[in-house]
């Protein structure tokens, strides 16, 4: 047996409701209560120093096939001018670069730096479920997982659409779901523009929550409820993820409005919510919606959110979204853009972008993003991200967690952006800044507890030994920028920016029931459709272990009846 002893830190833990100077103790992996009279192998002094979990990521593109086309396309983000970037200094570190897109290494080491622990996938196709696992797999140190693609599939919209208004194929729609899921090896479901991707291929341009798909005469409200009660009646813990109808446009509020009633009180996660809520209010016709989606939220508690929050400088967007990417490929910056079909199953577009403080349209975004995560009342239901990479790099989270801490520095922030930006908007008048327990929420324990992760996201006694040390800095950016210590199952993987160790990542993933007689429908429609033989669709634990560079298996429980 191992011990190591963390002493005197400031443990904030708000799973379990701990803010207080207190030790903790390692013990082969697991944290555990002190015992008078043990011996340590090792000690660590966290005086002066704030004690939380492991960082997770609960959105953020690390793997499969719009990633690696965003590496391919952004070129310069692996070079500096004419010659590749620098080779690392330290001897663990292997040769990865980018920073808008990074390589699958970079993205482990960078993540790891900061403090995090776990980062999670959004959109995982089943067909490219492979790839997306052996990307992951290839991430050292941090936990992963994915959220498989529905609610653009031809045969979801086909199953949809012979249900007729009574979904009287119900079952059947609930097993295609949990055979997916299965499948594929994912932790849930995401759908994108719901319906809207399937609709792009047919011509159409957009598709708002209540208009029928051209082809299946089916609607996103139809999508979305049917998603969510599958969901809800299986028992996977994260709720249905939502990128919902019209991303991106001016007006897009009423379609997040009518996204949450289609729910009809189930319960969903809407992700990079700051890009679902804009007006049509001012001479420009755009405007901040930040307090009827923060009004949503509140009154809805079984409802929560991501912000993507934007961060000014170079980024690519890579999205499932096509249709809306096509839409946005004219303002590519540098001015070149990839778009792709994936069989009958979905389709993405990255587009390379540039977020410029003295752009109007780019500051108020930065501007609603802000404004919701200040809002919203319960920081449970709201999850710190960037939609890595379409908001920002998630290497601008500390510099996000000083904006949303220091309220004095985010004055100096907005003063710099658009002046009818800075004239206009609510944030300036918004006094709260954002508490330790309440960026722990955001970073760690909430995301832990949407996931359905028991054991991480938290310090009690028996939690996996995923812990950060951050010193105590007066600057928050500073603070979350560089932690003293970062522990990965009890492993000490970084000290003060510097790699120590680079372990093999877990996989996460939930395995609900369902009748094996949906099998032979799916059958058929693969035999027909796919390019993969059906039996080989299906990845086996055995498999996922090896696309996985051997890393742990990590299933979730589901709920029994689909209750929490």
């Amino acid at each position: 047996m191992s011990a190591i002893l963390i002493r005197g830190g400031r443990v904030v833990d708000p799973t379990n409701r701990v803010d207080a100077l207190r030790d903790l103790v390692i013990r082969d992996g697991r944290i555990a209560a002190p015992v008078a009279g043990e011996h340590y192998d090792e000690s660590v002094d966290a005086s002066g120093c704030v004690v939380m979990a492991g960082g997770i990521d609960m959105h953020t593109h690390i793997g499969g096939g719009k990633v690696n086309l965003a590496r391919l396309l952004m070129a310069e983000d692996h070079r500096a001018g004419a010659n590749p970037i620098a080779l690392p200094d330290s001897a663990i570190e292997l040769a990865s670069c980018g920073s808008c897109a990074p390589g699958t290494l970079a993205t482990g080491y960078r993540y790891v730096e900061m403090g995090y622990t776990a980062a999670f996938e959004p959109a995982m196709v089943p067909s490219n479920a492979r790839h997306a696992h052996m990307e992951m797999g290839d991430v050292p140190v941090l936990d992963h997982g994915a959220y498989v693609m529905l609610g653009s599939d031809e045969l979801f919209l086909e199953l949809l659409a012979q249900g007729g208004p009574t979904l009287k194929n119900f079952d059947q729609i609930r097993d295609y779901t949990a055979w997916t899921i299965n499948a594929s090896k994912a932790m849930g479901v995401k759908v994108v523009n719901p319906g809207g991707i399937s609709a792009f291929k047919f011509n159409q341009r957009k598709l708002d929550v209540d208009e029928q798909h051209v082809r299946w005469q089916v609607t996103p409200r139809q999508v979305v409820h049917a998603l969510a009660r599958a969901l809800k009646e299986l028992g996977v813990p994260h709720p249905l993820h939502i990128h919902g109808s019209n991303l991106g446009v001016a007006g897009n509020i009423r379609s997040t409005l009518d996204t949450i009633a289609a729910l009809e009180g189930l319960p969903a996660h809407l992700t990079h919510i700051q890009f679902h809520a804009y007006g049509t209010e001012g001479p420009k016709k755009f405007s901040s919606a930040a307090q009827q989606i923060a009004d949503a939220v509140n009154a809805n508690p079984q409802i929560s959110i991501d912000i993507g929050q934007i961060m000014f400088g170079q980024t690519v967007t890579a999205s499932g979204d096509t249709m809306r990417q096509v839409a946005q490929a004219d303002l590519a910056n540098p001015r070149k853009w990839v778009g792709a079909d994936i069989e009958l199953m979905a389709g993405c577009g990255v587009v390379p972008f540039r977020y410029r403080e003295q752009s109007y349209v780019n500051a108020l975004q930065w501007v609603i993003g802000l404004e919701i995560f200040l809002l919203v009342k319960n920081p449970w239901q709201v999850v710190l991200t960037t939609d890595h990479p379409n908001g920002g790099p998630f290497t601008s989270y500390p510099h996000l967690i000083r904006l949303l801490m220091d309220r004095s520095f985010r004055e100096e922030q907005l003063a710099k952006l658009h002046p009818e930006v800075v004239a206009g908007c609510a944030l300036k008048g918004i006094t709260r800044e954002l508490t330790m327990q309440e960026i722990a929420v955001m970073t760690r324990s909430g995301p832990a507890k949407l996931l359905g992760l028991k054991e991480r996201g938290q310090l009690g006694a028996g939690a996996a030994a995923d812990i950060t040390i951050y010193r105590e800095h007066a600057d928050r950016e500073a603070m979350f920028r560089t932690p003293e210590w970062v522990f990965k199952d009890g492993t000490p993987v970084a000290k003060q920016g510097t790699l120590l160790a680079t372990p093999v990542g877990g996989t996460h993933f939930v395995e609900p029931g369902y009748d094996t007689a949906i099998e032979k429908t799916l059958r058929k429609h693969w035999k027909e459709h796919g390019a993969i033989a059906f039996d080989n669709v299906a990845i086996t634990h055995d498999e996922l272990c090896s696309c996985c560079n051997g890393g742990r298996l990590l299933p979730a429980e589901c709920f029994t009846g689909g209750e929490a």
